[in-house]
Order: C-alpha cells, then sequence, then structure tokens
C-alpha cells in the first residue's frame, strides 16, 4: 500500500526520532483495512499528530481512519468519544488502542469554510461545546485541568529554550501565573467532559447541518479549558480578545476570568509548541499576539 502522510506528519515523526514508524505505517493501514473490512482512500491534511485517512465501509458508509503517531496516547480521545456517543463531537465506529488507531464517523467542510463571521463561528463553537459538557467523575479515567496545567508548566519553560525564546520572558512568566491559578481552580465535583481544543477548524458539518468537534484531548477540567482555545486562536482578526472573552462568558454564563487564563495558558504553550517543531505561521501570530498582551 502506498500511503501519502503529509508533511506535517512526517515532521512531527521525525522530530521525535520515530522515522522507522513511517516505514510500518502501510502494512499497519493495510492490516487495519482487513480487520474493518475497510476501502482506503485519500489523507487527510491539516494535523500534525496522526495520519487520517478517508475509509469506507463494506456497507457504504463513510468514514476515517485515525492513527496518532508515536508518543500521542489516543486513549483519551476514545474515551470521550465514547462518553460523547456522538453528541458534539464525531462518532466512535471502532477502535484499536494497541495500534492507537481509531475509525470515526467522516464529517463534511470544517466551520472556518462555512461561516464567514467571526462572531457568528464563536457562537456556534460556544454552542457545540455546550453539547458535549457534561458532569464526570473521577472514577472517569481521563487527565484533569489541573493536570494539564501542571505539565504544560513543567514543558514551558524547557520548550521556550529549544525554540529559542520567541517570545518575552515577561509573557512566559504571565502564562505560569495563569497555569498555577488554574490548577489551583479545579474541582473534580463540578468538573465536566472537556474537548480541550475547540476551534474553526475542529468543528465539522454533520449530514444534519449542526456542527461536530474532531481531534478532542478528552479532559475532566473547568469548562473555561474549553472556551480558551477560543480566545486563543485566530489572534490576526484583530478584534479586541478581552471583548471575546466577555462574549463567550456571557452566551455560555462561564467564569470570564477563568477564561481569560485558560486562553491565555493555550495561547502561549501551543505559540512555544508550534515554533519548536516549525509549524508556522501559527506559533509566530499567537506568539506575536502574547507578547503584545502582556506588554
Amino acid at each position: 500500500m502506498i500511503l501519502d502522510v503529509p508533511e506535517q506528519v512526517r515532521k512531527t515523526v521525525v522530530a521525535g526520532g520515530n522515522e522507522s514508524w513511517l516505514d510500518e505505517l502501510p502494512d499497519m493501514v493495510d492490516s487495519l483495512a482487513q480487520e474493518w473490512s475497510l476501502t482506503i482512500g485519500s489523507s487527510l491534511a491539516g494535523g500534525h499528530v496522526a495520519l487520517v485517512v478517508e475509509a469506507t465501509l463494506v456497507d457504504g458508509t463513510p468514514a476515517v481512519l485515525k492513527i496518532g503517531v508515536p508518543g500521542r496516547d489516543i486513549g483519551p480521545e476514545a474515551t470521550l468519544l465514547r462518553l460523547a456517543d456522538g453528541e458534539g463531537c464525531a462518532e466512535l465506529l471502532g477502535e484499536d488502542m494497541d495500534r492507537q488507531a481509531l475509525l470515526l464517523e467522516r464529517l463534511g467542510a470544517p466551520m472556518h469554510d462555512i461561516v464567514a463571521d467571526p462572531v457568528s463561528r464563536h457562537s456556534l463553537l460556544c454552542d457545540v461545546a455546550v453539547r458535549l459538557w457534561r458532569p464526570v467523575g473521577p472514577d472517569i479515567d481521563l487527565p484533569t485541568g489541573a493536570e494539564l496545567a501542571e505539565q504544560d508548566a513543567h514543558r514551558l519553560p524547557g520548550l521556550w529554550e529549544q525554540a529559542g525564546r520567541p517570545c518575552s520572558p515577561a509573557t512566559v512568566a504571565d502564562a505560569l501565573e495563569c497555569m498555577n491559578r488554574r490548577r489551583r481552580a479545579h474541582d473534580d465535583r463540578s468538573a465536566v467532559l472537556v474537548h480541550g481544543d475547540i476551534h474553526e477548524l475542529n468543528a465539522l458539518q454533520a449530514s444534519d447541518g449542526s456542527y461536530k468537534l474532531i481531534d478532542p484531548a478528552g479532559l475532566r477540567a473547568e469548562p473555561a479549558c474549553d472556551l480558551g482555545t477560543i480566545v486563543r486562536c485566530n489572534p490576526d482578526l484583530g478584534d479586541d480578545l478581552r471583548a471575546r472573552t466577555e462574549r463567550l462568558a456571557s452566551r455560555t454564563g462561564v467564569d470570564a476570568t477563568a477564561i481569560w487564563e485558560w486562553g491565555t495558558i493555550h495561547r502561549v504553550f501551543s505559540g512555544v509548541y508550534a515554533y519548536s517543531i516549525g509549524f508556522q505561521p501559527f506559533g509566530e501570530l499567537l506568539l506575536a499576539e502574547a507578547d503584545r498582551l502582556t506588554a
């Protein structure tokens, strides 16, 4: 089998020193296709931590096959998709955790390409997030918002150095302070099922015209963790991010300060990480906005 591996996925794999995985990938896809009776189609671009290819079930149902790159644990994503059961997220059709593979409902075009007005997109993203959020207790094996904030705080200084200090020390310090505050704010009693990376390219149109999310990180966290990614993204729109935060808070009833702090966390960590793996201009855009806000 000949596979077209998107360049950004290839870069992520090579940067992790896992080139041999690329050689094994065609046989892995062929084996999964046989076990799940799939016809494999074209690779889909856009992400960098998984190979995603079009697939068709034996009954003609369109689907996608997703295989996480080495070092990417796809387990939390599978857990979230099971719990969501097709509500707010793509439906999970099959899973193989040994090979970090998921078979998923195939959706349509991203919200970014369908809805022109950014404010309308942000409102729709709030609506789809609310459909996903539901109480989830500590008995569910998902990382928490506190663990995410702690992990990001541990990794950020080293990534910043590795990337060549692409933003100001004050910006890093601001993000670390936000991480500490959101870590302390976590409460298992009010945690909900959280996607972890909501934005206009991760919301695809379903057959009924609604939108569903793809590529969830899968967390037990405060809802503000999700809304923070809406504040993080598309800083080049030119709108006031504080005003955007207030609109999200008003629409969902979530605390604006918590949204802002998660937005800062996602903006800085995602920007530095993107810089470190050469995912541009995304990293540059986020960090330029982060430096402006800190200043």
